[in-house]
């Protein structure tokens, strides 16, 4: 699996000294201390941290679940600092798909009606039927959440985050609540739905080993960007050992 050229390309998010400060006085956390960041359409991205380092705001800011206190943020030509909250809500709802550690799924609807909450509202999705095919879950739709394993479940997650087709992917632990066997087809699952569709997609663990299936690893730490590393040769997710 070749990495991802960014030649002649423009990135799809830039972040200028991005800042966020929680609380106030001697109490005050400042989760992250100023990261410059640039995310390439069609990336495969793994942000690699201990717990703390500031993986997890950062998402949420890329996603619009969360502000910067200060610093600067674009996705494609928008900047995100200047847009109120309708705007946000229509950014997350038209252009992000968020994956959990933990699926968030509804127990009383099944996995079909589960992903058709998102289908429902998107402009441009799949069908539910569509999206659960998409993760090889098309003999499970009526399933109802308690039927699952941990690892459909995640999957029919995946399946509702990406069935309105949105551009970027965000995933926080999603193999955290799992076993590795598990673990490891859930992410061949994120990565060829993410390959299909195009989609930036950015993978949130401090698994280690995770990064080896990365087009590009970012590693955070105390609230920075400490290090960026490039992949010249993906590994497959089948072929992780952890």
């Amino acid at each position: 699996m070749q990495p991802l050229s960014q030649s002649n390309t423009n990135p799809i998010f830039e972040a200028r000294g991005l800042t966020k400060a929680y609380g106030a006085g001697e109490a005050q956390v400042r989760a992250l201390r100023g990261v410059d960041l640039d995310l390439y359409a069609g990336e495969f991205i793994v942000l690699l941290g201990p717990s703390g380092s500031g993986k997890s705001t950062l998402l949420n800011i890329l996603g619009g679940l969360d502000t910067p206190t200060s610093g600067t943020l674009r996705y494609a030509s928008q900047d995100l600092n200047l847009e109120d909250d309708a705007s946000m809500t229509q950014y997350r709802r038209a252009h992000v798909g968020f994956v959990f550690q933990f699926y968030n799924l509804i127990p009383s609807l099944t996995a079909r009606e589960n992903v058709a909450l998102v289908t429902e509202i998107a402009k441009n999705p799949m069908t539910p039927e569509e999206a659960l095919t998409l993760v090889g879950l098309a003999q499970r739709m009526d399933h109802f959440p308690s039927q699952m394993s941990g690892g459909e479940q995640q999957r029919v997650a995946i399946a509702r985050a990406v069935a309105k087709r949105p551009q970027v992917l965000l995933c926080d632990e999603p193999t955290g609540a799992l076993d590795a066997q598990t673990g490891v087809l859930v992410l061949e699952v994120i990565d060829r739905v993410s390959r299909e569709l195009g989609t930036t997609t950015v993978v949130i663990t401090h698994n280690a080993v995770i990064a080896a299936m990365a087009d590009r690893v970012i590693y955070v730490n105390d609230g920075l960007v400490s290090r960026i590393e490039r992949n010249t040769q993906r590994q497959p997710a089948r072929e992780l050992q952890w």
